[in-house]
């Protein structure tokens, strides 16, 4: 039942289960070979009913810890897991990779099974429990059903191995949801050992609140700026249906996102984003501008009131250094591209971290449509350490 890397976690909650007897008459030691094979095959129906009862186990406990944060309960926190996310624009709505790191020192077995709730906050309060009694006083699980998949747009149980020693591991997924405001539950929780059946499997529960914005108003906006450990070019894109285990994979890119926000000075900060929303005319014609400007965190510094040529620092920071600005029009990406179709500008940038001193940074991205005069910016905070 679990053996797809990933499923709809209904499937684990309302699959009926059959339970068949079959009544085997004792066979001599002179049993012919068809129907010593008919034995086996009736064995390993058995054992697989047996294994499909486990799995169904094992994730009707993992839907239950949900259900339990969802209602404000205790929940067991055997293990911590963190959350990063960011939001880039889907064919439909808006898509959210996600990367989660676990510190699986605190854990007994490598394989887990992980399950990712998702509902609007609006409804969290309404949330039909399944089982719950109808007018009637009987349960209705095809409304309880219904209930369901009207409250939770993200609904997914699926298996992971985690690697052993080295850094904690981090496992990276993707979903995609319309825009608004969202409550995400995710369970981790060890798989079952048979060797000890008995032994409760550690499991953490996070709660994580998104709110998911909209990318399709027509105005100039950006992706989520994105920190990566590095950016690989793809040979061709990632297919539809694979993008939710690899979220990262944006066309013929893929990013690895970075395990956190401290860089060593002997290291590079890549920036990604996407840039939806420029000015296009009828002759399909867009120019877009892209700086970036580094500010340094100062205590006591004072936040600088004339204008100059980089934005003024805030409170706490003095201005660093920039890189050269950046443009995105025909005559650099050619004329095939046309963002006015929906294709994003990807923007990006590398730099070498020698020249910083240890302490912390914001870059200041600036986006400027310089067709339409519409300019925005974008935030990003990160340490250099030695």
């Amino acid at each position: 039942m679990l053996a797809g890397l990933e499923q709809t976690a209904r499937s684990v909650r309302w699959s009926a289960t059959v339970c068949v007897l079959v009544f085997v008459p004792a066979l001599s030691i002179f049993s012919p070979p068809a129907v010593r094979a008919q034995s086996a095959a009736r064995r390993q129906t058995v054992e697989e009913r047996q294994l499909e009862q486990k799995q169904r186990e094992e994730g009707e406990s993992i839907l239950a810890l949900a259900d339990a944060a969802m209602a404000g309960k205790a929940v067991p926190s055997d293990f911590r897991v963190e959350w990063h996310n960011d939001f880039v624009k889907a064919q439909r709505g808006t898509f959210v990779p996600f990367t989660l790191t676990i510190d699986a020192s605190q854990l007994s077995r490598p394989l887990a099974l992980v399950y990712v709730r998702a509902t609007r906050r609006s409804m969290l309060a309404s949330v039909a429990k399944p089982g719950r009694s109808n007018r009637n006083g009987r349960g209705d699980p095809e409304r309880d059903r219904a209930a369901e998949e009207s409250a939770y747009p993200v609904d997914a149980i699926f298996p992971v191995e985690l690697p052993a020693g080295g850094e904690a591991p981090r496992i990276s997924r993707g979903f995609s949801v319309m825009p608004g405001e969202y409550d995400v539950f995710v369970v981790m929780r060890e798989r079952v050992d048979p060797a000890t059946p008995r032994t409760r499997p550690k499991a953490s529960v996070l709660r994580q609140v998104l709110s998911v914005p909209d990318f399709r108003t027509g105005e100039l906006t950006t992706s989520s700026v994105m920190l990566a450990d590095r950016l690989d070019v793809l040979t061709e894109p990632v297919p539809a249906d694979r993008l939710p285990e690899r979220p990262y994979a944006i066309g013929r890119n893929e990013i690895t996102p970075a395990a956190d926000r401290r860089f060593g000075r002997d290291e590079e900060l890549i920036v990604v984003f996407l840039v939806y929303n420029p000015m296009v005319t009828p002759e399909r014609q867009f120019d877009v501008r892209v700086e970036y400007h580094f500010f340094r965190k100062v205590a006591g510094a004072a936040p600088e009131t004339a204008s100059g040529p980089h934005p003024p620092g805030r409170m706490g920071e003095e201005y660093f250094n920039r890189t050269d600005p950046q443009r995105f029009n025909p005559a650099l990406m050619g004329t095939a591209f046309d963002p006015g179709t929906g294709e994003p500008v990807m923007a990006g940038q590398v730099v070498p971290l020698a020249g910083f001193a240890v302490g912390e940074y914001r870059l200041d991205v600036q986006v400027t449509d310089l067709l339409s005069g519409k300019s925005i910016s974008r935030d990003v905070v990160f340490t250099v350490g030695s």
